[in-house]
C-alpha cells in the first residue's frame, strides 16, 4: 500500500511538471482587423503578466502569453474587447482578432447658427461638470461600492487605470496626426517615415510636450519636437 501511494505521488508530480512545462509563456503573434481593414495603434494588454503591445500599420502585434491568459484590446472608435488565449492559439503562436467599430448613430442633425445653445446653457447638465472619456467612465463605474472592492482585489482597477493612460496617449497621437503631416517629420525633423509612429510615442512621453499640446501652443510644440527629434535621432544612430 505504501509503495502504491509513493508511485501515485510520483506520477502526480510528473503530470503537474509536464503541464507546467507545456504551458509556459511564449511569444504570440497576432493581427487586429475590422471589416477586413487592418488596424494600427490598437493597445494590447496581457492582464496576467501586465505586458503591453501596440499594433503597427499592418495591424500586427506580438506579446508574451500562455494558454488561458486574458488579453485586453482597446482603441479609439472601437469597442473594448477581452480575449482568452485558447489552446490552438497558444500552440500555433498565431492569433487573429476582429474588432467592432463603435459607431454612434444620430437620428437627426440640425445646424444652428446660434453657438450659445449648449447642454449647459439649456440647463440639461450642470455647468462645469467633469466630462469623462470612455475609459475614464469605465474606471469611475468600477471605483465605488462592492464593484469597486472587487475591482481592487482582482487587479482589474489597476488594469483600468492603465487603459486610461493608454487612451490619453492615443488621443495625443491622433492630435499629432492632425497637426503635422509626414513631410514635417521626414523633411524638417529628419525622422525616417517608417519610424514616425515610434517618434510620436517618444514625444507623448515628454511632459512639457504634452502640456504644450493641451494648451494648443503649436509654436511651443514645434520647438520642443525639434529638440526631441535631435535626441531621438542620436539614440537611433547610436543603436545602429
Amino acid at each position: 500500500m505504501k509503495n502504491s501511494l509513493i508511485v501515485l505521488f510520483v506520477l502526480l508530480g510528473q503530470n503537474q511538471l509536464l503541464t507546467a512545462q507545456t504551458n509556459v509563456e511564449k511569444i504570440i503573434i497576432g493581427t487586429v482587423a475590422s471589416n477586413t481593414k487592418n488596424l494600427e495603434g490598437i493597445s494590447v494588454i496581457n492582464c496576467m503578466n501586465k505586458m503591453m503591445a501596440v499594433t503597427d500599420k499592418e495591424g500586427c502585434f506580438s506579446i508574451q502569453a500562455k494558454e488561458g491568459d486574458i488579453l485586453n484590446f482597446s482603441g479609439i472608435d472601437y469597442k473594448y474587447l477581452k480575449k482568452y488565449v485558447n489552446k490552438y492559439e497558444y500552440k500555433s503562436g498565431i492569433m487573429e482578432i476582429d474588432m467592432v467599430f463603435n459607431a454612434v448613430e444620430l437620428d437627426e442633425v440640425i445646424i444652428n447658427k446660434d453657438a450659445n445653445i449648449s447642454a449647459e446653457n439649456l440647463r440639461i447638465i450642470p455647468r462645469g461638470q467633469v466630462k469623462f472619456t470612455p475609459q475614464e467612465r469605465r474606471l469611475y463605474s468600477n471605483s465605488g461600492g462592492i464593484q469597486g472592492l472587487f475591482s481592487a482585489i482582482s487587479g482589474e482597477k489597476e488594469m483600468l487605470k492603465m487603459n486610461v493612460e493608454i487612451e490619453k496617449k492615443e488621443l495625443l497621437l491622433k492630435k499629432l496626426d492632425y497637426l503635422f503631416g509626414n513631410k514635417y517629420y521626414t523633411k524638417t525633423l529628419k525622422i525616417p517615415e517608417e519610424l514616425i509612429r515610434g517618434f510620436q510615442y517618444y514625444c507623448v512621453e515628454d511632459k512639457r510636450f504634452v502640456e504644450s499640446l493641451s494648451l494648443k501652443d503649436k509654436t511651443m510644440s514645434m520647438f520642443l519636437m525639434t529638440n526631441l527629434a535631435i535626441g531621438y535621432n542620436q539614440k537611433r544612430v547610436s543603436k545602429e
